[in-house]
């Protein structure tokens, strides 16, 4: 039999119980009922390291192995933020399954296999945390903003290191255009130094899980010290020449903020690959979704069609030429990414180039007949 303090299952349990404060609710609950009825533990995994992983309980922190639950394929594996089905005892315990996840943030990996890797479960803000002690790379925030959006989470931009851009009016300008880059999307820009914003991230992050992004050098693990309002994470200092840094943090932490809700930071992101994120970089470029629901043709591709909207919209000066090529650019990597593991999409793809190529032999031809 069950205890209730290691599964709550009403409204009243649930304010007793522990795990209240890492975001179990009553549907989390029912979701646990059947692992429940087996004689099982829930928690929420904290921390995963070499196939095994710490597990927030009712009773504690248990350690557990994972090698139940499908551990060759990235998709699938436990990660941080999942909630979990965990044996009572044993020595070792084992894992033996996790609940459906609401939202999970996905990048591809290194690999050549095309293989999509979950990084963080069940988060409800993406913070992606962003250098003022370098120049802004718009770009790279625009892929970071397309995955957050794919996750099913709100993205939360954070320019770190305020303090370094006295100049209240220059401050104003960075972040007038990460706002431009990031449309929807809160920015806010944060000092840990000085605790400047640190106020308004907070009322932010405190209804529930956020996972902490950005490269190494972003400032993350510091910002994290300052949200947890204690030491917790290791922190090194960046290089001056590029205000890049080493790898401080090196697996994904889920921790409690003392003010509500939960943070996983994760060790900084060299690589930032798409997976299957076409709605994502839809959103992040949604004026020019918007434009482009105007075009005369609708499989209008924006580059030489009469009657393009977006075209229109670029001479006019209402579309930055530098949105539309990164809106470009990020539609073509995913669309490479997709179709090394979609046969379907491969064979539309290959049917486009057919095509295109007849319709520039039949222009040709055209031409030729002319002269």
């Amino acid at each position: 039999m069950t205890s209730s303090s290691a599964f709550p299952t009403s409204s009243t349990s649930l304010g007793l119980s522990p795990l209240v404060p890492y975001g179990w609710d009553d549907d989390w609950a029912d979701e646990f009922a059947p692992h429940a009825s087996e004689g099982l533990v829930a928690g929420r995994v904290i921390r995963v390291d070499r196939g095994q992983c710490d597990v927030v309980t009712a009773d504690g922190v248990v350690r557990a192995d994972t090698a139940f639950v499908t551990p060759h394929d990235p998709m699938r594996v436990v990660c941080t933020g999942d909630w979990v089905a965990v044996e009572p005892d044993g020595n070792p315990r084992y894992v033996r399954s996790y609940l459906p996840r609401r939202t999970a943030f996905v990048r591809s990996t290194s690999s050549k296999r095309s293989e999509g890797q979950i990084l963080a479960a069940n988060v409800d803000h993406a913070v992606v945390a962003v250098s003022l002690a370098v120049e802004l790379d718009l770009g790279r925030i625009e892929r970071f903003l397309a995955l957050a959006w794919e996750s099913g989470a709100q993205p939360v931009v954070v320019l770190t290191k305020a303090d370094l851009v006295p100049e209240a009016a220059t401050l104003g300008h960075l972040v007038e255009d990460v706002e431009t880059t990031a449309p929807g999307v809160p920015v806010l820009a944060v000092s840990s130094a000085t605790g400047e914003g640190l106020d308004i991230l907070e009322a932010v992050l405190a209804g529930g899980t956020s996972v902490l992004l950005g490269q190494s050098g972003a400032g993350k693990s510091t910002l994290a010290n300052a949200l947890l309002g204690e030491d917790v994470m290791d922190v090194r200092a960046t290089r001056d020449m590029d205000g890049k840094g080493r790898h401080t943090t090196t697996t994904r932490n889920l921790l409690a903020l003392p003010g509500g809700g939960v943070l996983i930071d994760t060790p900084g992101l060299r690589g930032v690959g798409l997976w299957d994120a076409e709605s994502g970089v839809g959103q992040v470029f949604s004026e020019i979704e918007q434009f482009a629901a105007d075009c005369r043709f609708q499989d209008c591709a924006h580059v030489a069609e009469p009657g393009c909207a977006v075209l229109a919209a670029l001479d006019s000066g209402e579309l930055p030429e530098r949105r539309l090529e990164s809106y470009r650019k990020l539609l073509r990597e995913n669309q490479r990414i997709v179709a090394k593991t979609d046969a379907r999409v491969r064979a539309e793809i290959r049917r486009d180039w057919k095509r295109k190529g007849a319709d520039g032999r039949a222009a040709m031809e055209a031409k030729r007949g002319r002269w």
